[in-house]
C-alpha cells in the first residue's frame, strides 16, 4: 500500500502548461494571396451593393435634371455622356475610395479584412491617412487599367476589357508569389502592407450573455 502511494505523485511529474500549447509565433506575418482575394470577394459584395445604390440615385436625379421622361417604353432615353463621364463615374470613384479610406483610417480592416483577421498598415506599421490610402488603391488600379487597355485593343468589347481588368487586378496578388518578401504589387508602390493577425481568443456571445445570467 505505501508503495503505491509513492507512485501516485509521478503521475503529474511533468504538468502540461498553457505554454506548450501555445503556437510557435504570434506575431503579425504577410497575408498570402488566398487570404487578400478571399477578402475582397467579401467587401466585393458590398462595395457592388453600394455602387449600386449610388447609381440608382443618380440616375433618378440625371433623369429629372437633364431629360423629358415620358409614359411609354418607346420614350425611353439613355442619360447625356458628359453626365455618366462628369458625374457618375467620378461618384463611383469617390465610393470606393471611401469605402477604404475609412476602414483602412479608423481600424486598418474591412469587413472582408475582420472575417480573415487582415489589417493593412504604412511601412512604419502605423493606420494610413486618407493620402496614403488613396495612393494604395491606386496602386492597386494600375494593372486592371493596363489589362483593360490590351484586352479593349486586342477585342474591343466591353467582355474582353473588363476580363483583362480582372486578369489585373488577379496579377496583382500572384505576384505575391514571385515577390521575396510576399508584397502584392499595390503594396510595394504605395509603401504599405496587409498583415495577416494572429488569432485571439473572445468570448462567445452565449457565453457572455451566460455568465450574466448566472450572476444575477
Amino acid at each position: 500500500m505505501p508503495k503505491n502511494l509513492k507512485k501516485a505523485p509521478t503521475l503529474q511529474s511533468k504538468p502540461k502548461t498553457p505554454l506548450q500549447r501555445m503556437p510557435e509565433s504570434d506575431e503579425p506575418t504577410i497575408a498570402k494571396p488566398t487570404t487578400r482575394i478571399a477578402a475582397i470577394v467579401y467587401d466585393g459584395m458590398l462595395i457592388l451593393a453600394l455602387l449600386f445604390l449610388v447609381g440608382t440615385a443618380l440616375t433618378v436625379i440625371g433623369t429629372l435634371a437633364t431629360m423629358q421622361t415620358g409614359t411609354e417604353s418607346n420614350q425611353a432615353q439613355t442619360l447625356p455622356t458628359w453626365y455618366q463621364n462628369v458625374v457618375m463615374t467620378p461618384s463611383f470613384i469617390l465610393t470606393l475610395v471611401a469605402f477604404y479610406g475609412l476602414f483602412w483610417r479608423r481600424g486598418g480592416q474591412t469587413l472582408g479584412m475582420q472575417t480573415w483577421r487582415l489589417k493593412t498598415v504604412n511601412d512604419t506599421g502605423h493606420l494610413l491617412s486618407w493620402g496614403q490610402a488613396f495612393k494604395r488603391i491606386l496602386a492597386a488600379s494600375i494593372m486592371p487599367l493596363i489589362f483593360g487597355l490590351i484586352g479593349s485593343l486586342i477585342g474591343g468589347t466591353r467582355a474582353i476589357m473588363l476580363t483583362s481588368a480582372f486578369l489585373g487586378l488577379m496579377f496583382n496578388y500572384a505576384f505575391c508569389l514571385f515577390n521575396r518578401r510576399g508584397l502584392a504589387v499595390q503594396d510595394m508602390i504605395s509603401n504599405t502592407i496587409t498583415l495577416k493577425m494572429p488569432r485571439t481568443e473572445n468570448e462567445s456571445l452565449w457565453r457572455v450573455l451566460r455568465n450574466r445570467k448566472g450572476s444575477k
